[in-house]
């Protein structure tokens, strides 16, 4: 309880930032964020009283998997106060939806008109993304020093994946290490975009959502807004860095960029990316879709590294270019960005881990008797994290199925189906059919919105942490 109210605590400096907003602006959200402000804050001070007197410094896996579960659970219900309040989402369902949509970076937005909300509340709406980018329990690890031997565990927890790489001995530091290359990489992104045509306040959103991978927008058309090309490709390559390993862009500023450019995952990720943008640009162009090689591979970059990144801007309805891109989108969704970064999806660490343990099985047909490990880096990757990899592909493609039943049986379309349940799960955002990019969620029946909100949390936290505390045996002694 001393940890969810410390978290809650310090949520509440964040939200204060959006009432100093709506102060400066005076568009009438100052009340709802201030009223919301004080909950926030009321919330975490009586949990943290609640257990103040109980141990919580011997958190094992099972305490740290439910802290963070119960985190992003109850941060979302607290987030969404704002809305609620103000009555700018007159319903809890649609309110909730919207927030874990944004801690999760998922994006996926039931508002039909962005533009007609205040100020104040949009740039919450953008912090909700920025925090959830690197991980919400991560950022409280970084300053609060409160947590002790718990730390660690809440990080594994937050940021599984394959291996983690702890270049420093505490977890403390590797987590202020982290959120400072992620913090000056939104500073510089902020510079760049108000060089350009956005106004200061637009900048600053704009780089909260991209470098989170989140991608809400201030703006009803998103990027397209600003019909400019300097624009997409600075938004563009911070979509890509915010794909990247966290870890690999530290020692990149500290001046390694070997292991950047060493390491596999990032090689087979930037040539695979390479890949699609050029299938991508020769179809544009070989149907007529866009006139002009620039133009051309320019909207097919951003839809692609927007989409593989799950950052979700558009700068144009992709949809309308055919059931073969529509193929496309499913499959950079479902794949995702680097261990390690912002990004949702499988992860192409996972993805290629998969490739070469398949590759190993067409071997073995031949060369029964043959030892043939699978490696990453030069290393040999053991038998038990193949294993693991293994059985997460089972179960995301598994829940994605479950998701797309659930849904059609709730009355959503098969397109919209199939679309929203990897775009949920791989927190993108936009989806397919009348769930497509310039579309929203509003239309979405209750149960299915709650169910992918869900699913958005359970992508995020990715797979285990969540799914693991609904089994019987979690709770045994």
């Amino acid at each position: 309880m001393k940890m969810l109210g410390s978290m809650f605590i310090l949520e509440t400096l964040f939200m204060l930032m959006a009432v100093a907003v709506a102060f400066i602006y005076k568009e009438g959200d100052f009340c709802p964020l201030l009223i919301s402000s004080g909950i926030l804050l009321g919330v975490g001070i009586l949990f943290y009283l609640i257990g103040f007197r109980t141990n919580e410094f011997a958190t094992g896996r099972r305490e740290g998997m439910l802290i963070v579960t119960l985190t992003w659970t109850f941060l979302s219900l607290l987030g969404m106060l704002p809305y609620y309040i103000g009555g700018y989402i007159n319903n809890i369902t649609d309110a909730y939806f919207e927030t874990m949509s944004g801690f999760t970076t998922t994006g996926a937005s039931i508002l039909t008109d962005i533009e007609a909300l205040p100020k104040g509340i949009l740039f919450w709406r953008s912090l909700t993304q920025w925090q959830g980018g690197l991980g919400v329990v991560v950022f409280t690890v970084a300053l609060l020093p409160i947590f002790g031997g718990g730390a660690s565990q809440m990080f594994d927890a937050e940021t599984t994946g394959i291996t983690h790489e702890r270049f420093l001995p505490r977890v403390t530091q590797v987590a202020k290490r982290l959120w400072g290359v992620y913090l000056l990489f939104t500073i510089i992104l902020v510079g760049l975009l108000w060089a350009g045509p956005m106004d200061i306040y637009d900048a600053i959103n704009h780089a909260l959502t991209t470098m989170s991978t989140g991608g809400y927008s201030t703006k009803n058309a998103s990027i397209a807004y600003w019909d400019s090309a300097y624009v997409e490709y600075v938004v563009m390559i911070f979509m890509f860095i915010g794909s990247v390993n966290m870890t690999l862009l530290y020692f990149f500023i500290k001046g390694s960029p070997k292991k950047l450019f060493a390491d596999e995952e990032f090689r087979w990720f930037f040539f695979f990316l390479l890949a699609v943008v050029a299938i991508t640009t020769s179809w544009l162009l070989y149907n007529d879709f866009v006139s002009g090689v620039e133009k051309a591979f320019r909207h097919s970059a951003f839809q692609v590294i927007s989409l593989i990144s799950s950052t979700g801007f558009f700068t144009t309805q992709y949809l309308s270019w055919g059931a073969f891109f529509w193929l496309i989108v499913l499959t950079i969704m479902f794949v995702g960005g680097c261990a390690g970064s912002t990004s949702g999806g499988l992860k192409m660490g996972r993805f290629v881990i998969l490739n070469k343990n398949l590759s190993n099985a067409f071997l073995r047909q031949t060369h029964p008797k043959a030892i043939l490990p699978v490696r990453m880096n030069g290393h040999v990757v053991s038998a038990d994290i193949v294993h693991q990899i293994l059985a997460f592909a089972f179960v995301y493609i598994t829940l994605i199925l479950v998701s797309c039943l659930v849904l059609m049986f709730d009355g959503v379309g098969f397109e919209e189906s199939v679309g929203a349940s990897i775009s949920a799960i791989s927190n993108v955002g936009p989806a397919l059919g009348d769930l497509g990019p310039v579309c929203s969620y509003a239309g979405v029946p209750t149960v299915s919105k709650w169910f992918l909100a869900f699913l958005m949390m359970v992508g995020r936290l990715e797979m285990f942490t969540v799914l693991t505390i609904l089994l019987p045996g979690f709770w045994k002694q």
